[in-house]
């Protein structure tokens, strides 16, 4: 009889790399897998993947309704679904997760993608915040297998709530595509060298607004691949800057189309700013796949991050973030071919490295004890 796994996330299942490749793990490994989330009014198809999905239709997309709607459907959902294991995928899903295994007598994994209670959508919401960190407070210190992003957030994690916290990073996959279409294929300019940011969660304080600012003063273009909060604010941004011809929008893409737009690039970005505690202690998964798709990476000064670049020589620190000084470095190393040449030569080597094939050997230990 195969073991049944069941992962829930909160959004719809469209981009999200880290999930997916759990999802894989735990299905290469005897189990059947399903994976739920929610379906929106403007949530693409999804591709055929070798797991099963469920998007729940909910009546509300954002705010305080959304999360108690969807905690609520999910609860019932997992309630009468015979499984084993059930994976949490952050706090907004671990409420109905939780209550669900009791009742069920299943196994729980927590798997926490960031420092929730401190995202910049919370912070400057008190009683909202209050009452995720309730709810964290309650059932965190009753887990038994949880597992974070980053050694920083496992730290943090582990002193407060006195459990042990394992470290599994945002790390991609060895990178070795049938076919690579051109900049043709993909509607990239040629006549210029190209800087990418990308991601699903182009958020405020992620200097997304600093980067277009910085292409008037940038003999390249900025390719935007990828949704956030700030997009609209960006395509606005970049019309009163007349940068339309520059700044050219993506959207979200799936991993793999994705990786062709960064392979072409010269220059990948991540720019979180330590304004708040979970950008302070982030490692995106967009670093991994800039060295994994050998593009130089430019960064702000993210504990996390500058670990990584540092470590393998892979791109520039940028150590007081501002328009100007993203426009210096920017710049600077556009212009430095050699320099530029060996940070992207680093980046193959380091991908030999930095894996998911090396990385998921920490999720072995973690999920060989559970029983079926």
């Amino acid at each position: 009889m195969s073991k049944k796994a069941i992962v829930s996330v909160t959004n719809d299942l469209y981009t999200d790399r880290r999930v997916d490749k759990i999802c894989h793990f735990l299905n290469e490994n005897g189990y059947k897998v399903l994976l739920v989330g929610r379906k929106k009014k403007d949530s693409p198809n999804l591709e055929k993947r070798v797991y099963k999905t469920k998007r729940l239709r909910l009546f509300f997309e954002k705010g305080a309704l959304f999360y108690a709607e969807y905690n609520l459907r999910l609860f019932f959902f997992l309630l009468f679904k015979k499984t084993s294991l059930l994976v949490a995928n952050d706090l907004d899903t671990l409420l109905a997760n939780y209550i669900a295994s009791k009742i069920k007598k299943s196994t729980l994994v927590y798997d926490s993608h960031e420092l929730f209670t401190e995202v910049p959508e919370l912070v400057n919401r008190p009683i909202i915040r209050a009452i995720w960190k309730s709810i964290e407070r309650f059932i965190f210190p009753k887990l038994k297998k949880v597992y974070t992003v980053n050694q920083s957030i496992a730290d943090i994690y582990s002193k407060e709530y006195k459990v042990n916290v394992k470290v599994v990073r945002n790390i991609a996959e060895k990178w070795n595509p049938e076919k690579i279409q051109s900049k043709k294929e993909l509607g990239i300019p040629e006549d210029k060298k190209i800087i990418i940011l990308q991601g699903a969660g182009i958020n405020i304080d992620r200097g997304a607004e600093e980067a277009v600012e910085a292409m008037q003063k940038i003999d390249a273009y900025l390719l935007i691949v990828g949704d956030g909060d700030v997009v609209p604010t960006l395509k606005n941004q970049v019309k009163k800057l007349n940068l339309s011809q520059k700044v050219l929008f993506f959207g979200k893409k799936p991993y793999h189309t994705m990786m062709n737009y960064t392979y072409h690039a010269d220059i990948g970005l991540t720019l979180d700013k330590d304004t708040n505690l979970n950008y302070k202690y982030s490692l995106p998964n967009k670093v991994f796949d800039y060295m994994h798709a050998g593009t130089a990476i430019v960064a702000t000064n993210i504990k996390e991050v500058r670990k990584i670049i540092e470590n393998h020589q892979i791109g520039e620190i940028i150590e007081n973030f501002n328009t100007e000084n993203l426009t210096l470095t920017l710049n600077h190393l556009l212009k430095d071919e050699r320099r530029l040449s060996q940070y992207k030569e680093n980046c193959k080597k380091a991908s030999l490295i930095e894996n998911w094939e090396q990385e998921k050997e920490v999720l072995k230990s973690i999920y060989s004890k559970i029983e079926k």
